[in-house]
């Protein structure tokens, strides 16, 4: 090799140029799968929940966002109280009625309606900023990863309380129908004889049809999400029946506009969102959750036949009570075309839609059928109950005024010390509703505020006011002076009994 194309080799005392920096290997899904799902039922499920309720449009609420009729995307949660509550464990069946059961079923309903299309009936700056954040790509992400740590926080008791089937067959399945039905049909609930007996008929019915637009909707919407997928093989009647369910509920919105328009409420989703009950948000959720679990498809199964007896069971109550509140007789609950529910009818839906599971199946198919069937039962239980005990507790306000001077008295007179909570808020400080955990007074110490129940009106409180809100009824209120200091003391459990 001559010098004239010899090869010249570097210098080795020259520096080189840095290497580029390493590519990172792409994350193997599986193990990205892996972690996320150790997030969700480990220490970090709580995060989860926490980082999806920033978003903007669960902020807690203003003073002029008691109502928000022109908004479906405006969902208060107050996200501050996540700081001590906890959603990485289950509750339990006693602790249903917990503001941590509340603020999860807020939040878990959000995380379903982000799937569907809500549009207000009129475009307004706020709505338009409302919608983007709860449409928006980062939002539902977090949702699905908050979704299974608020389910099982929420739902995770009713499995271990079902009752058993006598036999897993489909004659036990109809005998238990039948028997509820019966049961339904002779007394509708209890919520209905409270509703009967308030003093102020047009309030508490205004009350109870918030906690229906609460949930009803939602089951709906539910039915016809279950409807879809291509399963007629296996089942040939059942899709027909779940799209006829939400084909005759398209069809009666004339008569759900006018049955809210009696009280002088509109159809909005959410307008109303800091007045649903958590067992009201629970029964729409319970089949939000089935619909969205294709390997839970006879629950949901079960539990739309439930809906269809509880439809039945309350639409006489209903149609009643809103023409003795509102002067006049609802459509809604006599709709022309809308099935019977009789022991025959069960039958032929046993018939039509557990009947060709066996197949597909088994036993395995019977029991959950039953067992969607039971939890929809029993979370319709606890909503008449807990509807029954708001109601009541509204309708006698003066009454717990009066109760939470004695409890006062007593305190003072007695020497006796309790917990208690001291708050200085300034004018327009709005707090959320929410529910205690405890029994607790609301004593003013100085300053104006607004309790509020209801959207039909507002209890003034100011200087030296008390009244008594008993654990798991739903509040709010706003501050009307430049400030306010009030203190709640909170009372034990033999207390309140006491007084």
């Amino acid at each position: 090799m001559t010098a004239d194309n010899a090869t010249t080799l570097p210098d080795p005392t020259t520096p080189l140029a840095a290497d580029p920096p390493p590519v990172a290997p792409a994350p193997d899904p599986a193990d990205l799968a892996g972690q996320v799902i150790a997030a969700q039922h480990g220490s970090d499920a709580h995060a989860l929940v926490r980082s999806f309720a920033t978003n903007p449009a669960f902020r807690a609420a203003q003073w002029e966002e008691l109502t928000t009729e022109g908004n479906p995307c405006r969902r208060p949660v107050r996200p501050a109280d996540l700081t001590w509550l906890n959603y990485a464990a289950p509750l339990r069946g006693d602790q249903l009625l917990k503001l941590s059961g509340l603020l999860g079923h807020r939040m878990l309903r959000n995380i379903y309606d982000a799937d569907l299309l809500y549009l207000p009936a009129r475009r307004s700056d706020a709505a338009d900023r409302d919608a983007a954040d709860f449409y928006h790509p980062d939002n539902r992400l977090r949702g699905a990863l908050a979704r299974p740590v608020l389910e099982r926080h929420l739902f995770s008791f009713l499995e271990p309380q079902r009752p058993d089937l006598a036999t897993t067959t489909l004659d036990a399945v109809r005998a238990e129908l039948h028997g509820y039905w019966e049961q339904r049909r002779d007394h509708p609930g209890d919520a209905f004889v409270v509703l009967r007996g308030t003093r102020d008929r047009r309030e508490a019915t205004t009350f109870a049809l918030l906690q229906l637009a609460a949930y009803l909707p939602a089951t709906r919407n539910a039915t016809a999400r279950a409807a879809l997928g291509e399963y007629d093989l296996a089942q040939p009647s059942a899709r027909a029946l779940l799209l006829d369910d939400y084909r005759r509920w398209a069809s009666d919105g004339p008569a759900w506009a006018a049955l809210l328009a009696s009280a002088g409420l509109t159809t909005t989703v959410g307008a109303y969102w800091q007045l649903y009950l958590n067992t009201s948000l629970a029964r729409g959720n319970h089949l939000h959750q089935l619909s969205r679990a294709p390997e839970r498809h006879a629950e949901l199964l079960g539990a739309y036949v439930h809906q269809r007896i509880d439809d039945a069971a309350v639409a006489g109550v209903w149609a009643d009570a809103v023409e003795e509140a509102f002067g006049t007789r609802p459509a809604l609950f006599t709709p022309d075309g809308a099935p019977a529910v009789t022991p025959a009818a069960l039958d032929e839906l046993v018939n039509a839609l557990l009947a060709p599971l066996l197949t597909v199946g088994g036993e395995d198919a019977v029991r959950a059928f039953h067992g969607g069937f039971a939890d929809a039962a029993h979370l319709a239980r606890r909503h008449d109950r807990d509807l029954a005990e708001q109601l009541a507790w509204a309708d006698a306000i003066d009454e717990h005024k009066a109760r939470a001077e004695a409890i006062n008295a007593y305190l003072a007179n007695e020497r006796i010390e309790v917990d208690l909570d001291t708050f200085v808020e300034s004018c327009d400080e709005t707090s959320t509703t929410h529910v205690h955990d405890e029994h607790r007074l609301v004593m003013i110490e100085s300053g104006d505020m607004h309790f509020w129940n209801n959207v039909t009106h507002k209890i003034s409180l100011s200087d030296g006011d008390k009244i008594l809100i008993p654990r798991s009824r739903l509040h709010g209120s706003t501050v009307l002076s430049g400030s306010c200091t009030y203190h709640q003391p909170i009372i034990p459990d033999e207390m309140y009994a006491r007084f």
